[in-house]
């Protein structure tokens, strides 16, 4: 068997090959040449500046020795944070994860590690290594799973968040392993977690959990609130969550508003819209918190419209597109009501779509609280893009039918939006003698990119749109 390759012998193997001496390398990588003879002879552990400050001294690239590292100063060694705490760090910014992964690994058993890793994945989770972090929690969370402590539920957390994107499939996953853990958080985390958690199933159309959220949001917040003003020697030192709390209550009438909404419960929705209008009861006066109060008297008057609308009053379809007009946030969601009004009610629309054509392509909608969560945008634009096909289908305007519909199952295959993805085979095998050859191969190639949908399409008969 051949001996076992060192950090120690390839440098000692490097100064040969090159007629170097200790004190020659030592000027090359500034490094103490007593430390250098030190490491040489086995007699010193390596610190992590000195590993990179040798790769470089000998023109290796960065990161060349971190898997010898691993080896030779964790796996058959005590492992010391003093130098593994740098490491971490080193392979984060070098996106070496599979160190990271190895050191994670060997370190899972010893919960003593638990809390140094959380402080470091934390740090990378500020700092935007997402992977990393993720790791790192990963380890936390299993070497604490049986421990029930806010630590865990945090990570859980924070892996929920770093999960979430564009695939539905995953953020379903994500959502319903995380759920088990917000009862553990600090209250304060709950709050954006139940929020989190609530535009994800609002994203799925899941509008039962939407609304069991919602219930518990409002519940949790209000008892936050009014916790807030009683005095306590624990104030000052509270959590707070990111948003001042009466964003919480409001948000959850604006959920359960639009679970009434998707229900068909107009005069319901209408309700709760006047629930979050009125915001006489905050007694704040901040400028993030008039901020909020703005937005959500805004988001009332619009869902008003949407609510009356949808309840057939198209009296309100002028009035309302000129409220969205200067609104950029509004537009998207605006124009996916109104396409479902005038595909339910049979309204003609071609004035809308003429005035908003340019919305068709899709923009990242923000507000003035935030970004809105870019899972709903992209599931709303899929919508949108659904229903103006419909509507042509409708109107037997096929060439238009056909073009939105190829446009919606792009995107829908792209985010696994599979109620999208079937409504648009839906639409396109009723006029598919209709569509252009061009048009047909088309079809053919992004249901074969949605894959599994291509095994449904047999099965489906038209339906109404």
């Amino acid at each position: 068997m051949e001996p076992k390759t060192t950090i120690q012998g390839e440098l000692d193997a490097f100064l040969k090959r090159e007629g170097k001496t200790i004190n020659q390398f030592a000027g090359i990588s500034a490094v103490n040449s007593g430390t250098l003879s030190s490491i040489i002879n086995g007699n010193r552990p390596i610190a992590m500046q000195q590993l990179d400050r040798i790769t470089a001294g000998m023109g290796l690239p960065e990161g060349a020795f971190y898997e010898m590292y691993i080896d030779e100063c964790i796996i058959h060694s005590t492992p010391d944070w003093r130098r593994l705490g740098p490491f971490l760090h080193r392979c984060a910014e070098l996106d070496k994860l599979e160190c990271i992964r190895q050191v994670v690994h060997n370190l899972m058993d010893n919960i003593s590690y638990a809390q140094a890793l959380f402080d470091t994945a934390e740090e990378f989770y500020r700092n935007d290594k997402k992977e990393a972090a993720a790791l790192l929690y990963e380890g936390v969370a299993e070497s604490e799973k049986y421990q029930h402590s806010e630590r865990l539920a945090l990570c859980q957390y924070r892996l929920f968040t770093i999960a979430v994107g564009d695939n539905q499939d995953i953020n379903l996953q994500a959502a319903t392993q995380f759920e088990y853990f917000v009862e553990r958080l600090d209250e304060a985390d709950q709050l954006d977690a139940l929020h989190a958690l609530a535009n994800i199933y609002i994203s799925l159309h899941r509008w039962s959990k939407v609304n069991i959220l919602a219930e518990e949001m409002e519940r949790k917040a209000s008892i936050q609130y009014q916790n807030q003003y009683l005095v306590t020697k624990q104030r000052e030192t509270r959590k707070e969550p990111a948003r001042p709390i009466c964003f919480y209550i409001l948000y959850a009438y604006l959920l359960r508003s639009a679970v009434c909404h998707e229900r068909g419960e107009y005069e319901r929705a209408l309700h709760y819209a006047s629930l979050y209008a009125d915001s006489g009861w905050v007694r704040e006066d901040t400028e993030k918190v008039r901020e909020v109060k703005a937005q959500f008297q805004e988001w009332a008057i619009a869902n008003s419209y949407l609510h009356r609308l949808m309840a057939g009053q198209m009296d309100v379809l002028t009035e309302y597109a000129e409220f969205i007009a200067d609104r950029e946030n509004e537009i998207l969601p605006a124009l996916i009501k109104i396409m479902q009004a005038a595909n339910r009610y049979q309204f003609n629309v071609d004035g809308i779509i003429e005035r908003f054509q340019d919305q068709l392509d899709f923009k990242e909608q923000r507000s003035r609280i935030g970004i809105i969560n870019s899972r709903v945008t992209w599931d709303e634009y899929t919508d949108l893009l659904c229903e103006v096909a419909a509507y042509y289908f409708n109107a037997q305007r096929y060439e238009a039918a056909i073009h939105y519909t190829l446009k919606a199952l792009e995107y829908s295959a792209k985010i696994n939006g599979d109620a999208c993805v079937l409504r648009c085979v839906r639409l396109f095998e009723e006029c598919r003698h209709l569509a252009t050859i061009e048009d047909q191969k088309k079809y053919k190639t992004l249901i074969g990119g949605a894959g599994r949908m291509s095994e449904k399409k047999d099965s489906l008969m038209p339906g109404h749109y």
